[in-house]
Formats: structure tokens, sequence, C-alpha cells
């Protein structure tokens, strides 16, 4: 079969790969942070001599690493729900893992976000008695 007689099908399919530099570039994260999600287990990089070779699945992995991170997610939370999706057979557990995960930190955040409201009254409270008080023995604020 000639190369023009082939069929997509017919030929084969090479993923992109990265390396060490490339992925620490597209995610503007250190070499040594991605070495450190290797070392915890997360991404699994190919190995060639010394080089590191990251596929198409250690990048989405990657991604999904500084996402989970962004949003709170510790990185055992990220490398269970990583596993959730390694063993099952379909994304359900993994789903529900990750929005029992989502729940718990917004309501840490909406707990936070309501104590910094009150900080926040608490000093608007005393900037105002503070500026009542200089009012009244006649010097305003400086």
């Amino acid at each position: 079969m000639s190369r023009l007689d082939r069929t997509p099908t017919d030929m084969p399919m090479t993923e992109p790969t990265y390396s060490i530099g490339e992925l620490a570039r597209e995610f503007d994260v250190t070499p040594r942070a991605i070495r450190f999600y290797e070392d915890e287990g997360l991404l699994q990089p190919e190995r060639i001599g010394s080089r590191r070779i990251y596929a198409k699945r250690d990048y989405v992995r990657l991604k999904l690493i500084l996402r989970g991170k962004r949003l709170g997610l510790s990185l055992a939370e990220v490398g269970e729900m990583f596993g959730l999706y390694d063993s099952a057979h379909d994304e359900r557990p993994q789903l529900v893992k990750f929005l029992a995960a989502l729940d718990e930190r917004r309501r840490h955040l909406e707990r936070q976000r309501a104590e910094i409201d009150e900080l926040l009254d608490e000093i608007r409270a005393f900037e105002q008695q503070s500026k009542k008080l200089l009012n009244e023995r006649g010097s305003g604020p400086r």
C-alpha cells in the first residue's frame, strides 16, 4: 500500500509531547513545581535518559492540578480525584467527589467573607467614632 492509499486510520497518530520547560512556560510555573507534582505521583512523564517527556495526559493533569490549587483543593484531594478517574468506568464518582470538595471550599470562603465583612464593619465604626472624637475636640482628621 502506498502512502497515498492510506486512510487517516491507517496512519500512526502521534500524541503531542512536552518538555518540562515547555510545560513550565505554558502554565507559568517553575520546573521545580512540576518535579514536585511528579514526586507526589500526580504526573508521570516518560523518561529518556535524564530527560522527562510529558504526554498530553500530563498536560491535562497539570492544568487540573493548578485549577484545583486555585480553587483551594489540597494536592491530596486532587490526587484522590485522579485516582477515582483512573479506576472508574464512568466519571460519576469523580464528579461527586469534586462537587463535595467544591461545596466545602465554597462554604469555607463564605465563612471567611462573613468574618471579613464583620471586621470591615467594625473598622468603619471605629473610624467614624475616632473622626467624631477628633471633630468634638476641635481638630479635624489630618
